[in-house]
């Protein structure tokens, strides 16, 4: 018999592994964790992961952090300290903090087992082990109850990817009964969807497990030396052999009231469309949903203001999404995403940009197809966007011609062109 969704909730603890370097996203992750990365202007990739939690009931939240987290530990401690810790509901940070040895985290699995200590005086029954690098809506007490009605030792969450996409992710196998038969790390060949060619199921890195389950399969892989110490490389493959493995498939199917929405933005190809599908009449991403909000930390700023109404210089913006604190002074946007505290002067042209928090672009620039990272000053008349050859000097191109403009870049090429 399945428990009640209230008593599933009180009984789980949600572990977010915030760690990850997201090192395919090149400079957008030189200096910050991917989880602390913004994301749809105001936004922090993490605080999807964290909405998810407090509006499907989980108020247990531990958020285990490693690679250069400042940035992230203030973002969390802003937007996430209001818990109530007197009623059993807190969103707590976890450095690292070598808790076993001299090592840090050496990967997933170890990341939990090195807090296997805290987790035990919980006394939790469910362990829900979340990445916080994914942008995603999910009511993981839908995935609770079906893990308490199967009476699984472990739930992995799957949806299915087009299988040219695959091979990055853990591939799943599973039989009549959503049992998992088989499960592959990033194979170089995946196994398709009986009856789906073309698609693979694979895991979204969201694990539901029986605490003394976890605890046992942590000990063992902790003990083996050639262990990566990964939930995908070791533990789930080791698993499915010895306990009751079962898929949960997120799609829109009996979701009705939460929109059912997956994206990976592990590449800035990824990073810069699932940004670009904001600005769009209608959004896949549905952030204006009032049943299911995404919570982040709010800055105090005044509203977007657009200045200047003459022929040539007319400050407005065209399908696009303009965050609180921008000034658009006499110049033109077009189909791109401001961010918080954005100035574009006066006769400049943005266009399919994503222009990330408190940049300036001066006077008489044009950009295009351009995501430009926090903080940069964009000296009057750059162009960028329109030379593949020479942007490429001075600027990152991602596989589909974005490019990726940080200030270290710009001062780059001012010193190229002085000399």
């Amino acid at each position: 018999m399945s428990q009640h969704i209230g008593l599933l909730t009180r009984d789980t603890v949600a572990l977010i592994l915030a760690g990850g370097k997201g090192s395919r996203l090149k400079q957008l992750t030189e200096d910050r964790a991917k989880p602390g990365l913004p994301f749809g202007g105001k936004y922090k990739i993490i605080d999807f992961t964290l909405s998810n939690c407090m509006n499907s009931g989980l108020r247990r939240v531990e958020v285990l952090t490693q690679y250069k987290s400042s940035e992230l530990l203030d973002h969390i401690q802003k937007s996430w300290n209001r818990m109530p810790w007197e009623l059993g509901e807190y969103v707590n940070i976890v450095p690292a903090q070598q808790q076993i040895g001299d090592e840090w985290y050496r990967g997933t699995a170890d990341a939990v087992y090195q807090n296997l200590k805290a987790l035990r005086k919980q006394d939790c029954k469910y362990v829900m082990i979340l990445g916080g690098d994914h942008i995603y809506k999910m009511d993981y007490s839908r995935m609770l109850r079906q893990h308490a009605k199967h009476n699984s030792d472990i739930s992995i969450a799957s949806i299915p990817v087009d299988s040219q996409c695959a091979s990055a992710f853990g591939v799943l196998n599973i039989d009549a009964d959503m049992k998992i038969i088989q499960f592959q790390e990033k194979p170089d060949c995946p196994a398709e969807i009986p009856n789906q060619p073309g698609q693979s199921l694979v895991s979204m890195g969201v694990y539901v497990f029986n605490f003394e389950i976890l605890e046992k399969l942590l000990e063992d892989d902790a003990g083996r030396k050639d262990s990566k110490h990964d939930f995908g490389y070791n533990i789930i493959p080791r698993a499915i052999t010895e306990h009751h493995v079962t898929a949960y498939i997120f799609d829109s199917k009996g979701c009705a009231d939460v929109q059912a929405y997956w994206k990976d933005v592990g590449t800035i190809d990824q990073y810069f469309q699932a940004n670009l599908d904001l600005v769009k009449i209608e959004p896949e991403l549905n952030l204006y949903d009032k049943h299911w909000p995404i919570y982040s930390f709010q800055e105090q700023l005044p509203g977007a203001k657009f200045i200047f109404n003459e022929d040539y210089c007319r400050g407005h913006a065209i399908d696009s999404v303009v965050c609180a604190g921008c000034i658009i002074c006499g110049a033109t946007v077009e189909n791109s995403l401001l961010s918080t505290r954005v100035t574009i002067e006066k006769h400049s042209f943005v266009s399919h940009c994503i222009i990330l928090p408190n940049v300036k672009v001066g006077m008489y620039c044009n950009l295009f197809n351009v995501i430009v990272v926090d903080d940069c000053v964009i000296p009057d008349g750059i162009k960028i966007g329109y030379d593949y050859d020479f942007d490429n000097k001075y600027y990152e191109i991602s596989e589909n011609g974005v490019r990726l403009v940080t200030q270290n870049m710009i001062d780059n090429y001012l010193k190229a062109v002085q000399e």
